[in-house]
């Protein structure tokens, strides 16, 4: 079982990654042919409904997804051929439903998320939804169909299919380069811009669906047929944990539409915000994929009273592996921000200037990155326990905090237009140090609560060996940034990948260094590994 769990896990993480890959090429893509421009501003918020429900419905670990997983995974395939037809019917009824309503709505649904906008930005952004709505349907079909397959012990497919939707849209941007050539960056091509944006970015949510059909088809899990069946037990036991993880799932997409209806009134800051997110969640994507699912079933078969202090292991050590990984690499960001963007981004219609507006926010992200995964960690030990209320609750309280905390750091504006707080206000990047915040207190908030269930935790220790690690990751920044600054490394592409390699290297070696002499017992035992393979690498080259 273990090996099978390994190498499930290894197959995730190479899929994962290629799809991470690809996203991040198609965003490199994105800001060379439109910058921080209309079109892509627009599509920001065009692109929040039909986005949401694609993460939501049609993601990994999402509630279609695992509720298909947990109910056929027990069934035999004929049985799971019928339900998954049924869920198909039903559920796609439902979602035809919603694409209409997006269709009709579709400008006082921009005016709601993003009630600053100007016109131009407005009339591009309903244009975009409406070229969208059609993946609200595809989306609910995307989550259950991989699900289905992963009951079926398919894994591969389902983990690299957002590979697809990112290739849509760069052969998309492609094709409109070669047409319009350098005038593809100009204004009065915003219009058909953002068109192809949304147009192939709904092409790669209907390739998403249409590459599940072949594989289903060799697993017997596909009819094409309505199959109109609320009693069936499968299908009820499906709806009755699809409901409420659809609820609790939902929650953390609202903090998106919260955090863009305040951007809404800075130029070009949900660009930005796109641009940013994407360089953050690509490798806290890996990690924490590397770091969950390994941990996952290990929290789950500790769950009895007299394993009770071998859970408590396990979770110090999901959040020591947390803090070790993600510390470092939100400090290397915040000091090599403005060089990493430049690396990534800056070519085409992405100037210095933007540049400059995502390197800000990409610091931003950086100094919430331990908070991000820690969070994950603990809400997977609430799920292993059987308590999804406690999370659920945390996650409705992040929702009015964020609101709280992203109205104080843009200066608090009221409808008059008068900002009450102007000397909090911290322009785009106020708006990630909201989430970052809310991220902070639901960990604690969480943690508290764990301490509460397990009848103690030793709080004081973890938080004794989680600030040696912030001091490291404090020095390996430092060192990095001065590197970076001091140096005066040649320009172009190739001066900037060294200048990032050169300083982020000295970075992690500063942090190896100085997490290992303060002691923490995860950090040590990894350096000791490491140190363990290398000869043996050595010695059968």
């Amino acid at each position: 079982m273990a090996q099978s769990l390994r190498r499930i896990a290894l197959v995730v993480a190479v899929a994962t990654a290629l799809s991470k890959v690809a996203g991040l090429v198609r965003q490199q893509v994105i800001a060379a042919a439109f910058g921080v421009g209309a079109a892509y501003d627009a599509y920001n918020y065009a692109y929040v409904l039909p986005g949401f429900l694609l993460i939501l419905l049609g993601g990994i670990n999402g509630p279609f997804h695992s509720a298909m997983v947990s109910v056929l995974a027990r069934r035999p395939r004929a049985e799971g051929a019928h339900v998954l037809a049924a869920m198909n019917t039903l559920v796609g009824a439902g979602l035809i439903g919603v694409t209409v309503l997006l269709l009709v709505f579709a400008d006082p649904l921009i005016s709601l998320v993003g009630p600053g906008l100007d016109a131009t930005r407005h009339d591009i952004a309903v244009l975009q939804l409406r070229w969208m709505a059609p993946m609200a349907l595809f989306a609910g079909l995307i989550g259950l169909g991989f699900g289905a397959l992963n009951a079926a012990d398919e894994f591969w497919l389902p983990s690299v299919s957002p590979l697809l939707s990112s290739v849509a849209v760069i052969a998309g941007i492609a094709v409109l380069w070669w047409q319009l050539g350098p005038a593809i960056t100009l204004p009065t091509t915003a219009v058909l811009g953002g068109v192809v944006l949304a147009g192939s970015t709904t092409l790669g949510a209907v390739l998403q669906w249409l590459i599940q059909l072949p594989a289903l088809a060799r697993q017997g899990l596909n009819r094409f047929q309505l199959v109109w069946d609320w009693q069936d037990p499968g299908v009820r036991e499906v709806l009755q944990v699809m409901g409420p993880a659809t609820l609790s799932s939902g929650m953390l997409q609202i903090n998106v539409f919260v955090s863009l209806f305040f951007a809404s009134g800075i130029p070009a800051a949900a660009a930005g915000l796109g641009y940013a997110n994407l360089l953050v969640q690509t490798p806290l994507g890996l990690l924490s994929n590397a770091l969950l699912v390994p941990l996952l079933p290990v929290y789950a078969r500790l769950t009895a009273p007299q394993d009770r202090p071998e859970l408590i292991g396990r979770i110090r050590q999901g959040l020591m592996l947390s803090n070790a990984s993600m510390l470092p690499l939100g400090a290397l960001m915040v000091g090599l921000a403005l060089p990493i963007v430049a690396l990534i981004y800056e070519r085409g219609a992405f100037d210095a200037g933007a540049a400059a507006l995502v390197g800000t926010l990409l610091m931003a992200y950086g100094i919430g990155m331990p908070a991000y995964l820690a969070r994950d960690v603990l809400v997977r030990v609430f799920y292993a326990l059987g308590d999804g209320v406690t999370p659920f609750r945390w996650s409705l309280a992040g929702i009015g905090l964020n609101a709280i905390f992203c109205w104080a750091f843009v200066g608090g504006p009221v409808p008059t237009g008068v900002q009450l707080l102007p000397n909090l206000y911290c322009g785009a990047a106020g708006l990630v140090l909201a989430t970052v915040a809310v991220n902070l207190i639901t960990c604690v908030g969480l943690l508290l609560a764990l301490q509460g269930r397990l009848g103690g935790l030793p709080l004081r220790l973890w938080l004794r060996d989680t600030l040696l690690l912030f001091g490291a990751a404090v020095l390996a920044g430092l060192a990095a940034w001065g590197i970076a600054l001091g140096v005066a490394w040649p320009t172009g592409l190739w001066g900037r990948l060294l200048e990032c390699g050169f300083a982020g290297g000295v970075g992690v070696l500063v942090y190896g260094l100085v997490a290992s002499l303060a002691g923490v017992p995860e950090v040590t035992a990894g350096i000791a590994q490491l140190r363990g393979r290398l000869p043996r690498f050595s010695a059968r080259r």
